[in-house]
């Protein structure tokens, strides 16, 4: 039996140099988080491929590892049975605003030491030194949606699966401004951050990426394991000659009809470059469909189309969790669309923020008042909330009246909701480009 006393280390460390004799650690780690989301073994070259980017990205690294006898022939100790990993990156909150904010990825638990309190001890630990460390929000990306909301987390931004039919009834009521070329896909491994850069500062709920992000979009590396062959890449240019949008995409072969093309990434850093993009799209010769897993779900395509029903969508899901570490340090962080005064009492189930709040804001700027402790009885408040509810306001992705009307936001003062919807509001509708 493994571990029966359910005795564990946690160590925190970064990833390790190839040259280093900490790197086996590292590797243990990677393999790991590979047997946790059920990936194919990877080679050697991939996992070292894979560290590289984790260092790039200054990640942290944080697993559980086992302090008592292991089982014979199990897998040793030097492999973690819970993995934990953080990479700090900015948030768009909205007008311009970017919030340096915790990421959280890579989270497993392996099925054989589930249910002792490792996934709850590393993530308290995470979220109480992310707060000591000056960090006011935690995000993630959630694969199992019913884990992460007894941590406080609470989603903000959807996204949706569309197919979209691009045969003689595709026809979109825009004229080009700027124009777009076929490029080799190694392009991106520059123009991607600097493409995405523009879209990540006009965007609410984006998140910065990752180095994964550019060696995926150019083909120089695969979700599966190396280069993806099959990468091709038209680059969108604006009316002053700049590239200010690309797609990456590929085809989905000649096995099955209608014939598709697949997007990858699809960054527009303009309005006119994300029509201008489907309009490439959507003229590919021999190609009747075009497929994206990761669309808005307030997605301007369908309303320049002639037809809309050229759009099929599907799987609308949750996509960036948010999980608020200081409340009046986020809710001083962002600028407001409208003014007024809302006293909110907000609850925490880690303990690490809450209390009752007034948030005044004049001229789009907030000051908040703490008026009580987290054991108060919130007397005075408007709406009575939990962290991972304001998480999911925060953006104006989620609408505070809905939330009212599920029972997750008590409204104690009549159109409180609604204020808060008018002054949560975003200029933009939130979308999250980045998986992590």
């Amino acid at each position: 039996m493994s571990n029966p006393r359910g005795d564990y280390e946690i160590r925190r460390f970064e990833p390790a140099a190839k040259d280093s004799p900490e790197y086996p650690e590292s590797v243990a780690w990677m393999q790991a988080v590979a047997f946790g989301f059920h990936d194919a073994r990877r080679s050697d070259e991939r996992v070292d491929k894979g560290i590289e980017m984790q260092r790039a990205d200054r990640r942290v690294m944080t697993g559980a590892y086992q302090t008592g006898a292991v089982a014979d022939h199990a897998l040793g100790a030097e492999v973690p049975v819970a993995t934990f990993g953080t990479m700090d990156k900015t948030l768009n909150i909205g007008f311009g605003r970017l919030l340096e904010t915790r990421l959280v990825t890579a989270v497993t638990v392996r099925t054989s030491h589930r249910r002792r309190g490792l996934l709850r001890r590393m993530m308290v630990d995470e979220l109480t030194l992310a707060r000591r460390q000056g960090r006011a929000m935690a995000a993630l990306t959630a694969s199992e949606a019913s884990i992460y909301g007894r941590f406080g987390y609470g989603v903000a931004t959807s996204e949706q699966s569309i197919k979209v039919d691009t045969s003689a009834r595709f026809a979109l009521h825009h004229t080009a401004v700027g124009s777009v070329e076929v490029a080799d896909p190694q392009v991106l491994l520059e123009l991607a951050p600097q493409v995405f850069d523009r879209l990540h500062r006009m965007t609410p709920g984006s998140i910065d990426r990752h180095e994964f992000y550019r060696q995926f979009a150019s083909g120089s590396i695969s979700r599966d394991g190396g280069e993806d062959p099959k990468i091709k890449v038209a680059l969108h240019y604006g009316p002053d000659g700049e590239v200010d949008g690309y797609v990456s995409y590929k085809f989905g072969g000649w096995s099955s009809t209608p014939y598709t093309m697949e997007i990858v990434d699809l960054v527009a850093a303009t309005r006119a470059a994300y029509l201008e993009l489907w309009q490439y799209l959507g003229a590919i010769d021999l190609v009747e469909r075009v497929t994206w897993e990761e669309a808005p779900v307030d997605d301007p395509l369908p309303w320049a189309l002639a037809d809309a029903r050229c759009v099929e969508a599907s799987d609308a899901r949750d996509m960036l969790w948010l999980r608020v570490l200081d409340v009046k340090a986020v809710l001083e962080a962002r600028h407001y669309p409208a003014d007024g005064r809302l006293v909110l009492e907000a609850t925490d189930p880690l303990g690490l923020t809450g209390g009752t709040f007034a948030l005044d804001v004049t001229g789009g700027a907030a000051v908040v008042t703490e008026t009580g402790g987290a054991g108060d009885a919130g007397a005075g408040a408007d709406l009575r909330l939990d962290v991972s509810a304001l998480s999911s306001i925060y953006l104006g992705g989620v609408h505070p009246v809905t939330l009212a009307g599920s029972g997750r936001i008590q409204e104690r003062t009549p159109g409180a909701a609604f204020l808060a919807a008018r002054m949560f509001a975003v200029e933009r509708p939130a979308h999250c480009l980045t998986h992590f």
